[in-house]
């Protein structure tokens, strides 16, 4: 899991900054549900659900209580959020 961790880092920093040009004059069709931890930098940094709403054309999303790592940290809540927004 740490080496996959570390993978995902290393590709957000790189390959995908790449990919993001690529796509960047195109919108997300598909619904997206943007969930972030209330206690976490994002929630305090961004506008969490603007921000994605740049990106696609059907967000959905809210803060949760939790920080960064919501499944480790309130996996209740997110397969909760989760059957709501895939029924």
């Amino acid at each position: 899991m740490i080496h996959a961790t570390c993978e995902d880092y290393r590709a957000g920093a790189s390959i995908d900054l790449d990919h993001d040009d690529a796509d960047r004059d195109r919108k997300l069709s598909c619904p997206v549900l943007a969930l972030w931890g209330e206690h976490g930098d994002m929630h305090r940094l961004y506008n969490v659900l603007d921000t994605w709403k740049e990106r696609a054309s059907n967000v959905s999303g809210k803060p949760v209580p939790s920080g960064h790592f919501i499944a480790e940290e309130i996996p209740d809540v997110l397969l909760a959020e989760l059957k709501t927004f895939l029924s």
